[in-house]
Order: structure tokens, then sequence, then C-alpha cells
């Protein structure tokens, strides 16, 4: 999705937004995390018929698919050390799963939660430059998180660590506005970035569009409108 961004630069002057990440040094520091979301929470709910198996070959039913696909992205970095190949087999695993995904996922309540973010097609999307092969030299990441509140808001968090001893964080605060039964509207406030003692808030608002292809207890699967695979676990 594009995402909300977040830029870290080495004298921390005011970066230009954009959609999904900063530069570094100027570094960047971008979270962007797809999701979907009704605007109206009290009308949510669940089509039991829309759960349909396209192949009546298949053998593989949603609970293997999910614990198929968490085994392939896990202890990955996000993605980060996955092969070119290793994508594509995650890319599968989802393109199966959305079979099983309800047909208006917008309305599912299930999308309300914490959710750690623990895969992207393209690594450096929920954190930007930072996440680049440059910018893993001086930031690790230690969580993506994203929580979804009822009815209408979105609080994404990633927090690291600088060269292992420094910790900081980046939030953001989205206002949710839904625009069909997949696809939803963010709009993020000014991110708030947390690095030793200082707190402040730079640049202005963002935009995202986001698209929810999967939502069950534990797993949610979203393609962002530049077309990145987002994998979200249900945190606790």
């Amino acid at each position: 999705m594009a995402a909300y961004s977040f830029t870290l630069s080495s004298s921390f002057t005011q970066p230009k937004p954009s959609i999904y990440g900063l530069k570094p040094f100027n570094l960047s520091l971008n979270a962007s995390f797809p999701l979907k979301y009704q605007h109206k929470y009290q009308t949510f709910r669940i089509a039991a018929s829309s759960v349909s198996i396209n192949n009546p070959g298949l053998r593989t039913g949603p609970d293997e698919l999910v614990a198929s696909i968490i085994s392939k992205v896990m202890q990955t970095d996000g993605g980060v050390s996955l092969t070119k190949k290793e994508h594509e087999e995650v890319a599968q695993v989802a393109n199966e799963l959305k079979k099983y995904c309800v047909d208006e996922p917008v309305k599912c309540p299930l999308i309300f939660g914490e959710w750690d973010v623990v895969y992207c097609s393209r690594p450096t999307s929920p954190g930007g430059g930072y996440r680049s092969a440059f910018g893993r030299l001086f930031f690790r990441t230690k969580e993506m998180i994203q929580a979804v509140e009822a009815p209408d808001t979105v609080r994404n968090k990633v927090s690291f660590s600088i060269f292992g001893f420094l910790d900081g964080e980046v939030s953001l605060k989205g206002k949710l506005k839904a625009m069909d039964n997949q696809w939803v509207q963010v709009i993020f406030e000014p991110p708030e970035l947390k690095v030793g003692a200082l707190d402040f808030r730079y640049g202005g608002e963002s935009e995202v569009k986001l698209q929810i292809t999967y939502i069950d207890e534990k797993v949610r699967l979203g393609k962002g409108s530049r077309g990145s695979l987002f994998v979200f676990q249900r945190r606790g």
C-alpha cells in the first residue's frame, strides 16, 4: 500500500513525504501496511456463502495454506532474507488463499486487533530506505506492528535500534475509509519520530490505498496499490 512514510536523516531535517518511504542519510523510515476496513463497523458481517473452492481437486484447505505461508515468512526479517524463488512460493500460497477469502473482507470484524507485519514482497516497503541493504548496516528492525481499532483508526509502528544500542520508533495514526468491498483509502497524520530522548513530528499527511485478499483469526493478507504483498499475523 502506499504506506505511511517515515524519514530519518542524519541531521533530522524535514524530508518530503512519500508513499513508501524515505531515503536514509537521508535514510528512510517508512512503514506501509495494507489493510481493509469498513467505515461503519456496525455493518460488518461475513457472508456464509463467501468461501468457495474453484478447484474441486485441490486437497489443501485454508488452515494448511495459512500454516504454509507462515512457515515460509517467519524468521526472514520481513522477507529480506528470502530468495526470488522463495518469494514466488509465498505468492503462490497467497494466490491459493484468495480463493477462501470472504466476499466482503472490508466488512469482516476480524480485521480489528494488533498485527505483526511478518512479510512484504518488497522488503523496503514497510520501512523504506533504512531496510535497504545500506540502511540495514545502521538500523536493526525490532518490530513492525499495525493496530486496527474500531470504528475507523489504524496505528502503525516500526521500532528499531541504531548501531544496536540507540532505540527508536516511528509511528503513524490514520483514518480509514472504505472504497468498495475490498479496497480502502487511508489518510495518515504526519509521522511521530522517537529516537533516544528526541520526540517530534515531521512532514505532512500521506495517503494510501490498500486491498485485503484474505482474512481469518490468525492471518491477514493484503496487496498495496503498487502490487506489494503483505502478510500480517495476529499478535497474542
